[in-house]
């Protein structure tokens, strides 16, 4: 996806990352491996300079968003994380040493979870499921001033939303392009992570979606999307709908086989239902 301004304003371009086979013993119901998630990174550019938004996880990935960049043409300033989940930034300290001089930005919030995903999170999650697929993690991130940072003069913000499908998230709204960098408040043909959602998370993750309508943007680019799929402010409704029935479905009581065959039924063209699956199972028990 690609959207442009008036000469002199800026741009923005999407790359999405496939999703990685995921180790370990779990399984799909049907017996297949699980995957992880496709993976949005978004290029904001001027004339001359860019911000990267949420870079990939792993080293492949990172070197093939890392050539992106360096054809874009454009020099890279800034790189931001909308949120903690290490899918969306443990690649930053790559693309630092291939790009010099960026600075690194995330809200205060993400930096705290950001630390927790380099350490307990890497050693309980990542690295399980992704042996060796993972680069080196430090956390780079510092926090963002309140103001935001300029990109060739335009006003580059971050809206922080609460709970979406992690805590302390955050969205990057530019306002002269129309444009949020949703992170996971929103998803695009793509089954969303319920598995942080007990405890009131969905009900936050909702109004975290009415914080981002309230922006009135005219493009929402989601953390996790299908590829050939227009980055359409409508995904702010179809997420705020698949979380609404996950919520009515959650509220029966179903086993998390009958959630995962009802959701999956209900949404049959969505990429990627390992989400749906062990969501279940933690929201719900095997």
């Amino acid at each position: 996806m690609t959207a442009a301004a008036a000469p002199g304003s800026l741009a923005y371009e999407t790359f999405v990352s496939d999703g990685t086979p995921r180790a370990g013993d779990q399984r799909l119901p049907n017996g297949d491996r699980l995957v992880s998630s496709p993976l949005t990174s978004t290029l904001i550019f001027g004339e001359e300079e860019a911000v990267l938004v949420d870079p990939p996880f792993t080293r492949e990935h990172t070197e093939k968003v890392g050539d992106w960049v360096a054809g874009s043409g454009k020099r890279l300033t800034h790189i931001y994380a909308t949120h903690g989940h290490g899918d969306h930034w443990f690649g930053t300290a790559e693309l630092v040493k291939r790009f010099p001089g960026v600075t690194v930005y995330a809200t205060r919030g993400t930096i705290e979870v950001m630390h927790q995903q380099a350490t307990e999170g890497r050693q309980k999650t990542w690295d399980p499921s992704f042996p060796g697929l993972i680069p080196d993690s430090p956390v780079l991130a510092q926090p963002i001033p309140a103001d935001g940072f300029l990109l060739e003069g335009n006003a580059i913000q971050a809206v922080e939303v609460g709970h979406s499908d992690t805590d302390e998230t955050s969205v990057l709204h530019v306002p002269s392009l129309g444009l949020v960098v949703a992170g996971d408040v929103a998803y695009n043909g793509v089954h969303q992570y319920i598995l942080e959602g007990g405890d009131g998370g969905l009900q936050e993750w909702l109004a975290a979606i009415d914080r981002v309508a309230a922006l009135e943007p005219r493009f929402v680019v989601a953390g996790h999307k299908n590829k050939d799929l227009p980055d359409d402010p409508a995904i702010l409704d179809q997420t705020r709908q698949y979380l609404l029935e996950v919520v009515r479905l959650l509220n029966g009581k179903p086993t998390a086989r009958e959630f995962f065959d009802r959701m999956t039924g209900l949404y049959p063209d969505l990429l990627n239902p390992g989400p749906v699956w062990y969501g279940a199972v933690e929201l719900l028990g095997g």
